[in-house]
């Protein structure tokens, strides 16, 4: 009897293995009964813990109850692809909310795979990533660059996701990636914006063909792809709107026309009645005839999309005219939002006029006319000091 508990005991040690790491916590590790080498999710703070998680293996395995989906599901009978193989074919079938993603973030997450993910993970099977390696690349990837390790982390992380959520075997049989706040990033830009003053010398400063730009990108809060996609048949002068219903990027040199970001950026913005005779005159004067002309095209080519960088050589000179050179011309966009949060516009009116989804974002622009608030305030205070 001694001898037989004697040998179950030297079977139970020769299951698995627990390593100490360099941090001072434990990893434990054992070959499954595919012969297939399977991690604990976590690491351990003694060694005991990680043997008796390693007994709770044994168990289940002596039991035919093993725990991990990826066993017990028969997926490891099957080829697991390596983490780049998966993410490669996850990248091109990705949808959010329905919608295939937008051009500009399918090039942002093939650069953020192919230079910061990949080098680490690409040629491991997805299944064998542990949460201490996804946590060693995280305290070194881009360094010095937080918008960009975040943005690389929320990507990590979305596809490990979708692989522990494959129907009907999971690739993996948990998500890896779980530290605290690491997708998340400080806003790296506080806008400041424009006066009317401010504003006024902008428009002047530009040439004729692009003063109603500057105008409707702060007036009607539009985003430059709107703005470059606009085209004589979206101005609807009869009701004096602008007809939003699609926008314009460009993806490794070339323009690819596209819905708005999201179903709320497909939308009609009233256009304020001191702008209606600058819209017909820029009608009249710099836009091609045919309801397909566009408003805003390139310098040299009435039939092509503006380039940013087209924009942006006589936007440059015309801020610093103004005193703004800090002022991006995204930033045009936000003094429109928050001048239309000033005039007393609810939050729902913020959001259908911004073409936002979410009340968060609108709510900024809110925020920021509290100030204003607070200027009303004194001078009803300076009133009854009357």
């Amino acid at each position: 009897m001694v001898q037989k508990i004697a040998a179950a005991a030297r079977a139970r040690r020769g299951f698995g293995r627990v390593e100490r790491r360099a941090n001072g916590r434990y990893r434990a590790a054992y070959t499954g009964p595919d012969r297939q080498l399977y991690r604990a999710p976590m690491t351990f703070g003694s060694k005991d813990d990680a043997i008796a998680w390693l007994s709770a293996r044994r168990a289940e395995i002596e039991m035919q109850v093993w725990a991990p989906e990826v066993a017990a599901r028969g997926v490891a009978s099957r080829t697991v692809p390596t983490f780049q193989a998966y993410a490669d074919v996850w990248l091109e079938t990705r949808k959010t909310k329905g919608r295939e993603l937008r051009p500009t973030t399918r090039s942002q997450y093939r650069m953020l795979l192919d230079k910061f993910i990949y080098p680490t993970f690409g040629e491991t099977r997805i299944d064998r990533i542990s949460n201490e390696d996804v946590n060693d690349w995280y305290d070194v990837v881009a360094p010095g660059r937080e918008t960009i390790r975040a943005q690389s982390y929320s990507l990590l992380r979305t596809i490990f996701a979708s692989a522990a959520s494959e129907r009907p075997h999971p690739l993996i049989p948990y998500n890896p990636a779980h530290i605290r706040g690491a997708g998340n990033t400080k806003r790296a830009h506080h806008v400041q914006p424009a006066t009317l003053e401010e504003l006024q010398t902008i428009v002047e400063e530009l040439p004729d063909r692009y003063k109603l730009m500057a105008l409707l990108a702060a007036w009607c809060a539009m985003r430059f792809g709107e703005l470059a996609e606009l085209r004589r048949g979206d101005i609807d002068l009869r009701t004096n709107r602008v007809k939003i219903r699609r926008g314009v990027v460009r993806v490794d040199g070339e323009f690819i026309v596209g819905a708005p970001k999201s179903d709320a950026g497909s939308r009609d913005v009233a256009i304020p009645p001191h702008l209606v005779p600058l819209v017909k005159d820029h009608l009249a004067n710099h836009t091609a005839p045919g309801r397909d002309a566009l408003l805003f095209p390139a310098a040299t080519d009435g039939n092509r999309h503006m380039a940013p960088a087209t924009l942006y050589k006589v936007y440059y000179p015309a801020r610093e005219a103004a005193g703004r050179k800090d002022l991006r011309w995204h930033d045009l966009r936000h003094t429109g939002a928050v001048m239309a949060a000033q005039t007393g516009a609810t939050l729902a009116e913020l959001m259908g006029r911004l073409g936002h989804t979410t009340p968060g974002a609108a709510m900024r622009y809110q925020h920021a006319a509290a100030d204003r608030d607070a200027e009303i305030a004194r001078r009803l205070s300076a009133l009854a000091g009357e």
